[in-house]
């Protein structure tokens, strides 16, 4: 079997990874072992590395697609051979095969490395109280709006503390979506794919509107839409006009809350993570309902899940036994995340977009009484939109460091880069 030179050897998409040859690669049993020389060892099951194999039927060299339906696996698909080249690529020989498959070793590098799960290329999530912010962390809106070496620090920001204000940005009704254009798809809901937030207090009595927020009463720490099985993950809203007295935004997060209640009254904790709620629109025309507890933790590694809005919680959905102690660990919650420990008050000014975390950010508002019309406007984009233009932020960044073999795109592995965008930026059970 003829050990060719590979350089470079095809990946299964289409980022260039930092050429890293391995020091050594032994078959045990169904299982090819690969060891690097600072460390980083790789249990590569001989179905998953032929399903990865570009150009030899396991990854269309095109598309960068898998072409392997599992039906059509072979159970007894082993390794027959392996060895490293002189250029450091790996090649595998399975069962009668003449010609080796080729592996990038970088490529194996970074699945040795945990860098090709979801939590990869984000920032760490970082839990705040009132003692560390005034108001939200605050970015020059046109910049992050136009300039890349902006929009990075930007959404690192709003993935990991949770919030963040974009200032000085133009009187344009479509500023939202120029910004969506450099995240992801706008998540549409009853209320439209882009929404207003009016009131206008020197109108007499608000009579008609389709919701709490387009009043002028206060609105106590919330997340919006708990009547959906999968609430908007971020929230962004553009203040074009704030002439009222009153009305300053509150925020508060939700990560930071759930954690001092599990610590501090695991009574309540166990209350409201375990305990549903019927949350449904009390508005005509729309019937979305949704039964769930006010603490979601869904499922191991999925995100926080704040179902905290009162206007559109309906009926305890719980045994009568229970109700006196999930109302009553419902309004600790609601006590705590509006106390100056947590929360906190600042104005919103015309020319600001806040953008924050729907699902792990508790916002709400003063009353206002006098002064004149407040008129902001919003969207929803959800998690993986924002996730994935994260990840796609850093990797550019960090992809003039990168040191490859072949053409430069992306990087998406190195050892003095990546390590500060390793860590979950999503809240589950084992780390609240």
């Amino acid at each position: 079997m003829q050990e060719a030179v590979t350089v470079p050897a095809p990946t299964p998409d289409f980022y260039t990874y930092e050429w890293a040859p391995p020091v050594a690669v032994e078959i045990r049993g169904r299982f090819l072992h690969v060891a690097w020389a600072d460390g980083p060892t790789l249990k590569a099951f001989a179905l998953w590395l032929r399903e990865n194999a570009v150009g030899r039927g396991g990854v269309d060299l095109a598309t960068r697609e898998g072409l392997i339906d599992p039906a059509d696996h072979d159970s007894a698909t082993s390794i027959t051979a392996a060895s490293i080249d002189e250029a450091g690529a790996v090649l595998v020989w399975f069962d009668s095969d003449d010609e080796p498959c080729i592996f990038h070793p970088g490529w194996l590098r970074h699945v040795a490395r945990g860098m090709h799960t979801p939590a990869s290329w984000l920032p760490t999530l970082r839990r705040w109280t009132a003692a560390d912010f005034s108001e939200p962390p605050t970015h020059h809106g046109p910049d992050v709006l136009h300039d890349d070496d902006a929009f990075a620090p930007w959404i690192n920001d709003l993935v990991s503390v949770g919030m963040v204000r974009l200032s000085d940005l133009p009187d344009d009704p479509d500023v939202l979506l120029e910004l969506a254009a450099r995240i992801g798809a706008v998540r549409d809901t009853n209320f439209g794919a882009i929404w207003d937030v009016k009131a206008d207090v020197t109108l007499a009595g608000n009579a008609v509107t389709n919701s709490t927020a387009n009043t002028n009463l206060r609105l106590g720490p919330h997340t919006d839409l708990p009547t959906r099985e999968t609430p908007p993950g971020f929230q962004f809203l553009h203040c074009f006009r704030n002439e009222a007295q009153g009305g300053a935004s509150t925020m508060a997060d939700g990560a930071a809350v759930v954690a001092a209640l599990k610590d501090e009254h695991p009574a309540h904790y166990d209350a409201l993570t375990t305990l549903h709620w019927v949350f449904f629109n009390r508005g005509p025309g729309i019937d979305h309902r949704w039964s769930g507890p006010l603490i979601d933790l869904g499922r191991s590694g999925s995100p926080l899940t704040l179902r905290a809005f009162y206007p559109v919680r309906g009926f305890p959905d719980m045994a009568p036994e229970d109700m006196p102690r999930g109302y009553e660990a419902m309004a600790y919650f609601s006590t705590l995340a509006a106390s100056d420990r947590f929360q906190i008050t600042y104005p919103f000014h015309a020319g600001d977009m806040v953008c924050f975390d729907n699902r792990r950010i508790l916002h709400g508002r003063d009353p206002f009484s006098a002064g004149g019309a407040r008129h902001l406007r919003g969207i929803y984009i959800d998690h993986d939109e924002v996730l994935s233009a994260t990840r796609v932020a850093n990797r550019r960044q960090a992809a003039a460091s990168v040191p490859t073999q072949g053409t430069s795109t992306q990087s998406t592995s190195t050892q003095s880069t990546s390590r500060s965008f390793t860590s979950r930026s999503s809240i589950h059970p084992d780390s609240i």
